[in-house]
């Protein structure tokens, strides 16, 4: 490579200040190498500079909850000496160009930050989001490549997940225009660990050996961080080399060879080769060590023997990883991944200098201080800017909605890809692998997994609304929070962790940086009521289109939140439906009424039915949702509960018409007036969004044991029954407005959808 000028410098992602800055802290003109590996930790993905300074909104709760901080991800004592580890990450900009890898890869990278922990991966999830699959939304192309995303980044959670012996037990699907240029892949990954058998990332012990394990480096993925930190154009298909290719019966072989050889004992530190490969696992592992270390990339495995040392140090080839081994013990961990028929090579040593020392063919490629990739980074506060679409949301009158035909809208909502049945998405996966799910796709609210070593459930769920964030991103930071605990709540758990998935647009837009600040205030603000820890995440900026004629398709604001509960046995876990016999229903709610109006507000109803994307969403009542977490776990500890179901996307009549679909029979509700205060359209009663609301099912000699334990800050309200010989009614008010559907024929509109 030639000489290092502005162009290159720039067309790596760094700026003008970023490279005076580096060259300030080095005392010199950075090699070829150094300025790669600077360019990959520098970038916003490896090296939060624009997200830092907001997710320290974070940071002081999170070690009240945990005491000693997080590695690469985050640890939760469950009881019975285990604890949860959980995380999201996103995988965007590849699943763009490259559907199936990048989505398979995104798996494959998160199951690598569980076990890298000493977890063992229990349980897999994604959050997806595409441009619209319905014909006429868009053109005749733009629906197509929607559809073959959509298509083949499932394919590729499946052929990943089903291989690697994971189950994928729940996630969500949504569709929107904008992402028509840019969907949006978070995959998530649930792991259990022994408390006191937690691996460490750290590089500790002078002179202590530095080990790769795992697949041959090629030449794959060679600055897939930078790529993930810059805006996609339209014309994609020469970022295909920035792809990852996965492999996952490596991988397979990688959880059980690493697991393994952690239980000798014999591992200091370990660390997963991620975005930016070695260069990340070196650095940060040194960094967070306070040492350096001396490398030797002629005995690195590689799929290329001309491979250059630039090459080597950013590549992204998948299922690697490096560890630091105690002095004497390296054969212990090399002899078990040669059992598994993985290489295994120590290829340096640690050192107590702080610097790390890169030789190819004895040549010098990186001479220079762990900490100036690690921490050097710079950080930049952008001044937020509120839009002025924001105040004229808050304006909005529901009034101003002509109600259409209701049933119509009913059916309508029922066909939406955002609601209709996602079966044929989920039954490519794998979700019985490992013998441990209790509750599967498709019945009820969250996903329950029966591990191994314990009679305690581990419940688990991701959800957004990237709808609610549009329209006010602190309360759909807040909403998001809510609606994962409180599904998590509906099928018998008790919240305990939060990880999140923040995919926004270009941060150094102030518009984008004042949507990405609230969204984490309200998460924040949520956390903190609900004392429950956000203890992982990613964020994923860029996440925009330019197009050749100058314009830009940014993506709605989507904050993800995964989230993990505990169930004191995993038997006693509900679902959505009910068994056989008859079941009584109630409506339970906040008891405030101020905030109900707005419930039409970003509604799925207001956007797809009505053609209008103005208002505002109900911000949730905290107290309310914290005391729904508490008293629905508790109810259904003591069997009180049949089902449970939150209302949420198409609002009360979509919830009440998904539960009589999960137990094969109709329903009759009459909604008293008391529990509709505050509401004087019948559209808002049906296909409202408020946040709280939550239909329950109980037999009747449960009935009096569930009305008498309802907490104060909630409100419930009988409304009907639930039987064989029933069809579908609901009568919304006191003036006769009914919703009336036969139960197959709500059944053939949520089952026609052509999702996939």
């Amino acid at each position: 490579m030639g000489a290092i000028t502005p162009d290159l410098y720039l067309s790596m992602g760094l700026t003008h200040e970023e490279y005076r800055l580096l060259t300030e802290q080095m005392g010199r003109e950075p090699r070829m190498t150094e300025l790669g590996m600077i360019s990959v930790m520098w970038s916003e993905h490896c090296g939060y500079k624009y997200s830092r300074p907001v997710l320290a909104y974070f940071a002081e709760y999170k070690k009240a909850i945990e005491g000693e901080g997080l590695e690469n991800a985050g640890v939760v004592p469950i009881g019975d000496g285990l604890g949860v580890v959980l995380k999201v990450e996103s995988h965007n900009h590849p699943s763009a160009v490259e559907p199936y890898q990048g989505a398979a890869t995104g798996v494959g990278g998160i199951i690598r930050d569980i076990f890298t922990m000493g977890a063992r991966p229990v349980a897999l999830l994604n959050s997806l989001r595409f441009g619209s699959i319905t014909p006429g939304q868009e053109d005749e192309a733009t629906v197509a490549r929607n559809r073959h995303l959509l298509e083949h980044v499932v394919a590729g959670i499946a052929g990943y997940g089903n291989c690697v012996g994971v189950p994928t037990v729940a996630g969500e699907v949504n569709f929107h225009p904008r992402y028509s240029g840019n969907p949006l892949v978070n995959a998530m990954c649930v792991g259990l660990v022994k408390t006191d058998e937690v691996a460490s990332a750290s590089a500790k012990g002078t002179g202590n050996p530095v080990i790769y394990l795992g697949s041959a480096t090629g030449r794959d993925g060679i600055h897939g961080a930078s790529f993930a930190s810059v805006e996609m154009d339209e014309e994609g298909e020469d970022k295909r080399p920035n792809v990852q290719i996965g492999d996952p019966f490596a991988e397979k072989s990688l959880i059980e060879a690493t697991l393994e050889a952690l239980q000798t004992g014999a591992i200091v530190g370990i660390q997963d080769m991620g975005a930016a490969g070695l260069t990340c696992s070196i650095t940060e592992m040194s960094a967070k060590g306070g040492v350096g270390m001396v490398v030797d990339l002629d005995k690195v495995p590689l799929r290329d023997p001309s491979m250059t040392g630039y090459e080597i140090m950013l590549s992204e080839s998948q299922e690697r990883m490096l560890a630091v081994t105690h002095p004497g013990r390296e054969h212990e961990v090399i002899e078990v991944f040669q059992k598994w028929g993985l290489p295994a090579v120590v290829i340096g040593h640690v050192t107590d200098d702080g610097w790390v020392r890169i030789t190819r063919h004895g040549h010098i490629e990186v001479e220079m201080p762990a900490d100036i990739f690690a921490d050097g980074c710079p950080t930049y506060y952008q001044t937020p800017v509120e839009p002025a679409a924001f105040l004229q949301r808050q304006g909005w009158n529901p009034d101003d909605l002509i109600a259409p035909d209701l049933n119509q809208a009913w059916l309508t909502l029922m066909s939406h890809p955002d609601v209709a049945s996602k079966e044929n998405i989920y039954r490519q996966y794998d979700h019985q692998v490992q013998a441990h799910t209790a509750l599967v796709p498709g019945v009820g609210d969250a996903a329950v997994i029966a591990p191994e070593g314990t009679s305690k459930g581990l419940a688990t769920k991701i959800d957004g609304n990237a709808r609610w964030t549009m329209a006010d991103p602190f309360a759909g930071g807040q909403l998001a929070t809510a609606e994962v605990c409180r599904n998590l709540a509906c099928v018998g758990a008790r919240p305990v962790a939060l990880t999140d998935g923040l995919n926004f647009g270009n941060p150094q837009r102030p518009e984008v940086f004042w949507q990405f600040e609230r969204a984490v205030r309200g998460i924040a603000d949520a956390s903190e009521e609900f004392r429950v820890p956000v203890v992982s995440g990613n964020v994923s900026f860029y996440n925009e289109t330019k197009y050749a004629d100058g314009s830009t398709l940014e993506i709605l604001p989507t904050p993800m939140m995964g989230a993990v509960g505990v169930l004191e046995r995993a038997e006693n876990r509900i679902g959505m439906g009910v068994g056989a016999g008859k079941y009584q229903l109630a409506l339970v709610r906040p008891t405030g009424t101020e905030y109900v109006q707005q419930g039409l507000g970003a509604s799925l109803y207001s956007w797809s039915v009505c053609s209008t994307e103005d208002g505002v969403p109900c911000r949730p009542d905290l107290d309310a949702e914290q005391a729904l977490q508490t008293w629905l776990p508790e109810l259904v500890a003591q069997g009180k509960l049949a089902a449970a179901h939150d209302v949420s996307d198409g609002g009360l009549a979509v919830t009440l018409a998904e539960m009589a679909m999960a137990s094969g029979r109709g329903l009759m509700a009459v909604l008293p007036s008391a529990a509709t205060e505050g509401l004087h359209r019948a559209d808002a009663v049906a296909f409202g969004e408020f946040p709280g609301w939550v239909v329950v099912a109980y037999s009747t000699e449960n009935e009096q044991d569930v009305l008498s334990s309802c907490p104060g800050a909630l409100a419930i309200f009988p409304i009907g029954e639930m039987s064989e010989n029933l069809d579908f009614v609901v009568h919304m008010d006191d003036q006769g407005t009914t919703l009336t559907q036969p139960l197959g024929e709500l059944k053939r509109a949520y089952h026609q959808a052509g999702i996939l």
